[in-house]
């Protein structure tokens, strides 16, 4: 009897080595040089929490270290992917165009492909719950951060004052991240903040937690006059009851968010970073919410920026 144990359990060990084999000979060999980026925003908020989570399985998954970033937002991530300081960023649908286009924020194009569309931004406009403030207008004189410099926040602060007819120099804009919006908020130091991100952020979630707030309601109309002037990326959305606390939905504006990578990445790195992607989905949206929201159908429509070869080649493969 020991013989067909023993052979059948070189056969079963094989068969195991045979897979572990195989997996690792589908990584990439550009995984085993050195450490990876991924930038990943403001530590409050959902692009950070993803990053770090991504990484974490990336890191497990290719055997070489991958690391979330904390930078300013959508405009610095895709200068550093540009840059070859991060190989992976995170990125607003509306900055993503720019810096294709090289417009905006970006003095020429940058050399940026997607690697998924991952999830809808929604545009959150905090006040004080004890504020006069009650609409867009009411921004004027009042001391508010319109986002963190080289932020996609901040792009769209500045699109969304001008749509609502408001100067954007009669505003007192300290030009704060997130993390320090929200302290300067509990501190009592601002009126209030722009920010655009994932439902639900963290950080807000925690400060409508710890004092009153209130959302400004975005009209449609505003929404129209920006996707006339600008890049078309953005669509009427609302901030569902619930949210924060809401009684009742408050309309805002949304926008796509990508994963981008440089046209330089090898396409076996892209698919190792995909397979990730897909495959950690749950795992990271028990985690990071926003991270249920990806859907392999939806992750192709990334234009006007073009999905990098390695991205395109798996989608297919996926389709087949």
């Amino acid at each position: 009897m020991r013989r067909p144990i023993r052979r059948l359990a070189s056969v079963l060990l094989a068969a195991v080595l045979a897979v572990a084999l195989a997996g690792c000979d589908q990584r990439a060999d550009e995984w085993s040089h050195g450490e990876h980026v991924i930038a990943s925003g403001s530590a409050t908020g959902v692009y950070y929490a993803y990053g770090s989570r991504l990484a974490e399985e990336l890191s497990t998954e290719v055997g070489a270290p991958v690391k979330a970033a904390q930078t300013a937002g959508s405009v610095d991530n895709l200068l550093r992917v540009d840059s070859g300081e991060a190989l992976l960023g995170f990125a607003q649908g509306d900055a993503a165009a720019d810096a294709v286009n090289g417009t905006g924020a970006f003095a020429e194009p940058l050399d940026i492909e997607a690697v998924a569309r991952l999830y809808d931004e929604y545009l959150h406009i905090v006040v004080r719950g004890d504020s006069d403030i009650r609409s867009i207008p009411d921004l004027a004189g009042a001391r508010v951060s319109l986002g963190a410099e080289n932020s996609g926040v901040n792009l769209i602060a500045g699109r969304v004052l001008e749509a609502a007819g408001v100067d954007e120099e009669s505003i007192d804009d300290p030009q704060l991240g997130l993390t320090d919006s929200i302290r300067a908020m509990e501190e009592g130091s601002i009126d209030g903040f722009f920010w655009v991100g994932g439902l639900p952020t963290p950080g807000i979630q925690e400060l409508a937690g710890s004092m009153p707030v209130r959302l400004l309601p975005v009209e449609r109309a505003w929404v129209n006059a920006v996707n006339r002037t600008y890049s078309d990326a953005y669509r009427p959305a609302d901030l569902p009851i619930g949210t924060y606390g809401l009684t009742e939905s408050a309309p805002t504006m949304a926008v796509p968010n990508y994963l981008v990578t440089s046209s330089d990445t090898p396409d076996a790195v892209v698919r190792d970073v995909l397979d990730g992607l897909f495959g950690a989905r749950a795992r990271i949206a028990a985690d990071v919410p926003a991270a249920a929201l990806l859907d392999r159908r939806q992750a192709i429509f990334t234009e006007p920026v073009r999905l990098h070869p390695g991205a395109l080649a798996y989608y297919r493969d996926m389709r087949g």
